[in-house]
C-alpha cells in the first residue's frame, strides 16, 4: 500500500533534502571506484567503500525525515531518493558480483525486480503518469539490502574471526529478507500501476 503524504509538495530545488539527495548519487561512482579497485590490480579500499556506503544511508534517513518534519518535501526530491537508492543498489550488485562476492543469480533476481518496475513506470508515463511515491514497504527493503552488502563485503576473504563469521551469518540473513521484501515491494507497485491504467482507461 503507498503511503499517503499529507505536507505540501513544491517545486523548490535547492533544499537541504534534496542536497543530501544529490551528494548520495555524487558517491555512487566514488563508491563503484573504491569497490572494484582491487579488482584492476589496485590496493583494497573496501574500508573506504563501506565508509562511503555508511554515508549515503546516513544521507538517506535524513533527506526524508528533514524533508518532513521542515516541510521540504519537493518534486524533485521525490525522483532524487528512490533514483540515488537505486543506483547504489545497482552499483553494489556490480562491485560484488564482479568480485565474486555475490553469486549471479542473486543479482540476477534483484535486477530482474528493478527491469519489472522499468517497465512499469514506462507504462504509467505512456499515460501522463509520474511514478508513485516510494511505500514503506519499499523503502524496508531497501535498508535490508544496504545492511546486508556492507556486511558482505566486510566478510570477504578467507578470515575466521568472530568479526567475519558474523558479518557472513547477518549479511546473508539481510539479503534474503531484502531481496523478499524487494520482490513483494514490486508487485505491489505493479499492482498499484495497474489500478491506475484501469482506471484511467475506465474514465475515458
Amino acid at each position: 500500500m503507498e503511503v499517503q503524504e499529507t505536507r505540501i509538495q513544491t517545486d523548490r530545488v535547492l533544499t537541504i533534502p534534496n542536497i543530501l539527495s544529490m551528494a548520495r548519487l555524487v558517491g555512487v561512482p566514488v563508491f563503484l571506484w573504491l569497490i572494484l579497485w582491487p579488482a584492476f590490480g589496485g590496493p583494497n579500499a573496501d574500508g573506504w567503500a563501506l565508509l562511503v556506503l555508511a554515508l549515503s544511508g546516513v544521507s538517506d534517513y535524513l533527506d526524508g525525515k528533514l524533508a518532513r518534519r521542515w516541510n521540504q518535501i519537493s518534486s524533485l526530491g521525490r525522483i532524487l531518493d528512490p533514483a540515488a537508492d537505486r543506483l547504489y543498489i545497482l552499483s553494489t550488485l556490480v562491485g560484488l558480483t564482479w568480485r565474486e562476492i555475490l553469486p549471479v543469480w542473486l543479482t540476477a533476481a534483484l535486477l530482474a525486480r528493478e527491469l519489472m518496475l522499468l517497465i512499469a513506470v514506462g507504462l504509467l508515463g505512456r499515460h501522463g503518469y509520474g511514478p508513485p511515491q516510494v511505500n514503506f514497504l519499499g523503502k524496508a527493503a531497501t535498508f535490508n539490502l544496504m545492511y546486508a552488502f556492507p556486511l558482505l563485503l566486510l566478510s570477504d576473504g578467507d578470515g575466521h574471526s568472530w568479526l567475519h563469521m558474523l558479518a557472513t551469518v547477518f549479511g546473508w540473513a539481510f539479503a534474503g529478507w531484502g531481496t523478499a521484501l524487494y520482490w513483494w515491494a514490486g508487485i505491489l507497485y505493479v499492482v498499484q500501476v495497474r489500478r491506475i491504467i484501469r482506471a484511467d482507461a475506465t474514465a475515458d
